[in-house]
């Protein structure tokens, strides 16, 4: 049996968008109760870059992030009548406004916080990045356990579940139904969360080589180096993935996935129908033909990342 090649995606408002070989595809649950879905040509920007570690981490991300914008401007749309939807320029200037606030709350605010930490305790060095480190991560955590309280953001962690275990249960070689991918964990290491997390963590180590320059180059410096930390993020991940079989691998992940705990809910098999709908019109035609021959059960339901 063909390997499957491995997929990406995102919640969306009621739904889930994914990311396949040749095609991206997002399907919502309407308000009338029907399944909608959309489907376009998957860009390839990382193809030039694909051997060249670092960079191909940030044009992946990059690429992901509008791919992502796209997904959820449409699913957004879907829930409301047509008078109502955003414009183009509306919904351009909400992801901007969205973009300026997560940098300024977990890139600006835990620098100017950890500058006055050290001023008044006489943190220096090493400490002085660790720090503010651990002020980056508390206050991410924070974050996400008061949106985690949000009914409309619980559907949305609960679409995130779906996502991740009908991913599990194709990349597993298991039946793509509701009732096969249920059994499947909300975990999955490719996550976003996974990803944040990391990021938050690089960020120590990155940020010590900047040294403690005067306040606005410290900002300055944090920012221009978000790249450079997303790029070695990714290829931490990207490791990381290929190798989850090997224990001290999945110990070191162990934090990122327990973390998704905040940020995915079990799903409903409704949600799952919409999760698969997504996925299969994402397949090449030869992967749906492999999906449809299967017929055997999962192989493992537990730690199957």
């Amino acid at each position: 049996m063909p390997t499957p090649r491995y997929l990406g995606g995102q919640a969306v408002v009621e739904g889930v968008m994914m990311r396949g070989e040749r095609h991206w595809a997002a399907a919502v649950r309407t308000p009338d109760g029907g399944i909608e879905v959309v489907v376009h040509d998957a860009p390839h920007w990382t193809d030039r870059w694909a051997h060249i570690p670092v960079v191909r981490g940030v044009v992946s991300l990059a690429e992901s992030l509008a791919l992502g914008f796209r997904a959820l401007t449409w699913s957004a749309d879907r829930q409301l009548p047509e008078e109502e939807r955003l414009s183009s320029r509306a919904m351009g200037w909400t992801i901007g406004g969205a973009l300026a606030f997560f940098t300024a709350l977990f890139i600006v605010v835990p620098t100017f916080i950890n500058a006055g930490v050290a001023n008044v305790f006489g943190v220096s060095g090493v400490a002085y990045d660790v720090v503010e480190g651990v002020i980056r991560l508390a206050i991410f955590l924070g974050y996400l356990a008061a949106i985690s309280a949000v009914p409309d953001i619980k559907r949305v962690f609960q679409y995130h579940g779906a996502e991740h275990k009908a991913i599990a249960a194709y990349e597993r070689d298991a039946e793509l139904t509701p009732d096969s991918a249920q059994r499947f964990t909300t975990e999955h290491v490719r996550c976003g969360t996974n990803f944040l997390l990391t990021v938050m963590v690089v960020t120590i180590v990155v940020y010590a080589f900047v040294g403690r320059p005067d306040l606005f180059w410290l900002v300055t410096s944090r920012i221009l180096l978000l790249p450079v930390v997303a790029g070695l993020a990714y290829e931490v991940i990207r490791a990381a993935a290929a190798h989850m079989d090997r224990p001290w691998v999945r110990t070191l992940m162990a934090p990122g996935l327990g973390l998704q705990r905040l940020t995915t809910r079990q799903p409903s098999l409704d949600q799952l129908e919409v999760a698969i709908a997504s996925l299969r019109a994402a397949l090449t035609p030869e992967q749906l033909a492999e999906v449809d021959a299967r017929t055997s059960a999962p192989r493992s339901a537990v730690g199957a990342f």
